[in-house]
Order: C-alpha cells, then structure tokens, then sequence
C-alpha cells in the first residue's frame, strides 16, 4: 500500500473528513487530496503533520510491517528505497519498521538546481542534522548557518527552518524527534 493510500484508510478507520485532517494541520483540502491520491509527495514536515493529526508517527505511514528490536539497513537499501519529494530533495527513512521508537533518522539528498530554498518547513519536535557532502546554507529562526562536512546543528524543529544548498548536492543525516501524538482523536 502507498503512502496515500495509507493515510486514507487511518483518516476513514478513524471516521474523519479529508476537510477535517486539512484543517488541523494547517494544509488545504486539495493539497491533502493529491497526497491522498499519490499526485505529491509531501516533505518530511508536512507527513510529520499529518501523522499528529492522525495520531501516528511518520514511520508507520511509510512502513506498516512493524517490528521491535535491532534494525539492519544497508547501503543499496538506502539508495534504492529513497523517496523523492516534489520540494528537491529525496529522503530514506531508517527504522521505518521499528514501531516503538524515539527518534526517527532520516538521510537527505538534496540538489542546488531542484531545491526551493524559499520553502520554510516547521513541525513539532527536534532536529539534528550533520553534514555528510557538500555545503548547504541552514537558517533556523533569523539565524543563518554555513554548514560543510562534520558540521551539525540541534534546534527545536518547530522554528522556522529552511535549507539552500551551495554545492550541486548536498548529502546529510537528519534525526527528528515527534512529540506523542495524542490519542484524544
């Protein structure tokens, strides 16, 4: 099952409107429809969105084969399963399978020629991201970094945070942690 799919069967199961989801999250009923409908694929902020506002994690939206215990992933998993979005960068997620977990890390690949950096992305939680290639220019709040390899930062991602890349490719890990969703829905 794709990731629109998913999220449609967890809004239906809980008896709530596209309108409804939209709504909370802030997003319009039509963004929320091509998501749905696999027409987009959303950026890491705007899926962790939506996550709260079903009462999920990420993870359990991008994989639904669950497990516990120690997560193995190789290097031809994570080029061959990465996701690109529609914002210029592409993203694998580890441990998607390990349910209960407490931060959720992510590797990106994100291209000078295809980013928007004027793209602001904000969500609940907080980030680490450590340079791995190239160079990238990282604002978090009015604050602006220049960041190369083995350079990193931590903030709480719900400032606004946004990325240019100045190199052709910028290649980083990011660990992202979500506040518990709550239940009450």
């Amino acid at each position: 099952m794709d990731l629109g799919s998913k999220i449609r069967k967890l809004r239906k199961e809980q008896n709530r409107s596209l309108a409804e989801i939209a709504d909370i999250c802030g997003f319009t009923k039509s963004l929320m429809s091509k998501i749905e409908n696999g027409k987009t694929m959303p950026p890491i902020s705007t899926l962790i969105k939506i996550a709260d506002a079903l009462g999920t994690k990420v993870s359990i939206l991008l994989d639904d084969q669950q497990r516990t215990g120690t997560i193995h992933t190789t290097m031809e998993t994570t080029e061959s399963k990465r996701v690109k979005t529609d914002k210029g960068y592409s993203f694998f997620a580890f441990a998607v399978e390990r349910s209960e977990k407490l931060m959720q890390p992510y590797l990106f690949v994100s291209r000078k020629e295809e980013n928007d950096n004027r793209r602001t992305f904000s969500h609940n939680g907080e980030e680490f991201i450590y340079i791995l290639e190239g160079r990238v220019r990282y604002q978090v709040g009015n604050v602006e970094y220049s960041l190369g390899p083995g350079d990193s930062l931590y903030f709480d991602s719900v400032e606004k945070h946004t990325l240019s890349p100045i190199t052709d490719e910028v290649k980083y890990i990011a660990v992202f942690t979500q506040a518990s969703p709550e239940k009450s829905h």
